[in-house]
């Protein structure tokens, strides 16, 4: 069985309108949800394996903001530029072209549309007011898992995952 998670960064800063969107900062609200949700995810034993990180500066971060609450030993983490605002079909190329065989729980943390989208697509079952939820609203910093009845990420395929869990940094607060 493998597990994937999909995480948005979290809220980013709008404050300067000069800087490129690849560019652009946390704001104080992303600052205080990354460790938070990152405490909620090690809490609940999600830790994973691996995380492939966009490499936007709001991503690095947002990261950098998780990975102290995790216990060691840490997580391979790779960037990849290719996550950077990617459609579903590039994060599911980027994370079948790079999981390992032992890497059984995935983190994929990027931007929307794209993880928003790919949550939808990868959902075939689960918790159905949270699949609703993820429809009407992937947030900043929110954190979905899906788990896959195979051992392989190159048959992870449009609805053959079940989301196990859903949560936004506003429920835990």
């Amino acid at each position: 069985m493998l597990t994937l998670s999909l995480m948005r960064h979290a809220k980013s800063d709008w404050g300067d309108l000069d800087l490129e969107d690849f560019d652009r900062a946390l704001a104080p609200r992303g600052i205080k949800a990354a460790p938070m949700m990152a405490k909620a995810i090690a809490k609940r034993g999600l830790k994973p394996d691996l995380i492939l990180c966009s490499g936007a500066v709001r991503t690095r971060a947002t990261l950098a903001l998780m990975l102290p609450e995790f216990e060691p030993p840490l997580p391979e983490i790779l960037f990849d530029d290719r996550l950077y605002l990617a459609p579903p079909a590039t994060l599911l190329d980027v994370l079948k072209g790079t999981a390992k065989a032992s890497d059984h729980h995935v983190m994929i943390l990027a931007h929307n549309p794209g993880l928003h989208a790919l949550a939808l697509e990868l959902s075939g079952a689960g918790d159905k007011k949270a699949i609703a939820e993820i429809a009407s609203k992937f947030p900043t910093a929110a954190h979905a898992v899906l788990r896959f009845k195979t051992t392989n990420w190159r048959d992870v395929r449009a609805g053959t995952g079940e989301l196990v869990h859903f949560v936004t940094p506003r429920a835990l607060e």
